[in-house]
Formats: C-alpha cells, sequence, structure tokens
C-alpha cells in the first residue's frame, strides 16, 4: 500500500509544473474558440486527432441550452446535426446519468449501430470522454478521438491522470465564458437579503410568513422577491426560485 501512494505521489508531483503551464495558459484567455484550439493542442500532443467539448446550461429548466465545440472534419459534424445524432448519441447519454469516464468501446455502440458506422466511416473509431458538472448544475464533457490505435490499458493507466485534469480544466476554462453567454442570469449576483427571502419563497413560505421570520414588512419582503424576479429574468416568484436553486444562489 505504501509503495501505490509513493506511486501515486511521485506522479502528480511530476504532472504538477505540466498542470500550472497549461491552467495559466487557458485562464489567460478571454475567447472560448482560442481556449478550445489550445485544449486540442494538447488532445493531439497526448495522442488524439480529434477532441470536442460539449457543454450544456442548466437553464431553461424546460429546454437547456447547448453549445458544441470541435475538430471533427465538417462533413461528419454536419451529418451529426443532420442526423441529430445528439439525441442517440450513447456517450452523450452516459454524460446525462455519470460523471465516471468512458472508453468508446462495440458494446457502448451496439444500440446505436448506424450512428456508429457513419463515425467510423470519418476515421472515429477509437476515443474517451469524461463528463464533469460544477456547483451552477452546468454539464460538460470533453471527448478525444483518433483514427488508429486502440486504447489499451497500458496507455489509458500512463494517461488517465492527465486526461482527467484536461477535461476538468476545459469544463473551467470553457463554462466561465460560455455560460454567461448562453445563460446570462449566471452571472447575477444577490445581496444577502434577497438570497434570504427566495430562499424561503423556494420553502413554500408566503410574503407575511417570510417578513415574520426576518422581522421584516411584508411590503420589505415583496420589494425584495421583486428584484429577484427581475434580476433572473423569472416568469414570477416561483420561478425565481427554481432559477436560484439551479443557479446556486440558494445556499
Amino acid at each position: 500500500m505504501t509503495v501505490g501512494a509513493s506511486a501515486v505521489g511521485t506522479v502528480e508531483t511530476a504532472l504538477k509544473p505540466w498542470q500550472d503551464d497549461q491552467l495559466q495558459v487557458l485562464l489567460a484567455e478571454e475567447n472560448e474558440y482560442r481556449v478550445f484550439d489550445k485544449i486540442a493542442e494538447i488532445a493531439r500532443k497526448l495522442g488524439f486527432d480529434h477532441c470536442s467539448y460539449g457543454i450544456r446550461a442548466s437553464l431553461p429548466v424546460s429546454r437547456q441550452r447547448i453549445a458544441i465545440f470541435d475538430t471533427y472534419p465538417t462533413e461528419w459534424r454536419d451529418r451529426y446535426v443532420r442526423q441529430n445524432y445528439l439525441t442517440v448519441d450513447p456517450t452523450v447519454q452516459h454524460g446525462l446519468r455519470s460523471l465516471l469516464p468512458i472508453v468508446w468501446t462495440d458494446e457502448l455502440f451496439e444500440r446505436a449501430r448506424d450512428f456508429w458506422e457513419d463515425a467510423r466511416a470519418y476515421d472515429l473509431r477509437y476515443g474517451w470522454a469524461q463528463p464533469c458538472r460544477d456547483a451552477q448544475g452546468v454539464l460538460g464533457m470533453l471527448s478525444v478521438v483518433r483514427s488508429h490505435d486502440e486504447l489499451s490499458p497500458t496507455e489509458m493507466q500512463e494517461k488517465s491522470i492527465r486526461l482527467a485534469w484536461l477535461a476538468q480544466i476545459t469544463h473551467i476554462a470553457m463554462a466561465r465564458i460560455v455560460v454567461k453567454k448562453l445563460v446570462p442570469e449566471a452571472s447575477v449576483r444577490l445581496s444577502n437579503k434577497e438570497t434570504a427571502v427566495i430562499r424561503w419563497t423556494a420553502e413554500g413560505k408566503s410574503a407575511a410568513e417570510i417578513a415574520e421570520i426576518m422581522g421584516l414588512s411584508p411590503r420589505t419582503v415583496t420589494f425584495h422577491i421583486g428584484n429577484v424576479v427581475k434580476k433572473l429574468n423569472a416568469a414570477n416568484k416561483t420561478a425565481a426560485a427554481v432559477r436560484a436553486a439551479v443557479l446556486g444562489l440558494i445556499y
């Protein structure tokens, strides 16, 4: 056990300068396309021809917004959209259910044979994907793909730490830029009193009950709730409470 822990520590120590360098480069960029270009470059250095990053915002709840960045052939990208493969892509389905990494296999694509055959026709044969989710409920997934050489257990053991780190930092670097464009409300900041009244609203309390709890007048509570509704671009206080909860503003 001691030897294993020591070996992990040695690997982590060796990786730290590499991680720090890449982190600074990615977080220095303010354009999502330039950030993704650097991510794709790192993926190539790790032995992959292509990479993709998809991000799904947490709002609106009923029809969440999605953005996808990739280095795939244009023809495949167009076909993916035209065939609506997003709804049957097994890696996407996995990412909606789990945060565990996944390696592309025939078994994974068994129920989406048309999709799998199409992907291989464009030389997208061997891949690895890592879903990520942050405190605001934003879901992201990094996939790295190549046309040749199956991912062996030895290679995955050697590269798993770097790939997992790359997936996490990709989500951090991309989400900080993309989410505020997909969901402007994600940049909202509430005052302490606004946070308190919307928290109690989410608990089902009326303005009168909240006023009694907080030692305020009902009119003041209504004023704060109105501010939250306006800030979150919500239709009413119930919708505002849902948005505040999804965005992690209630704590």
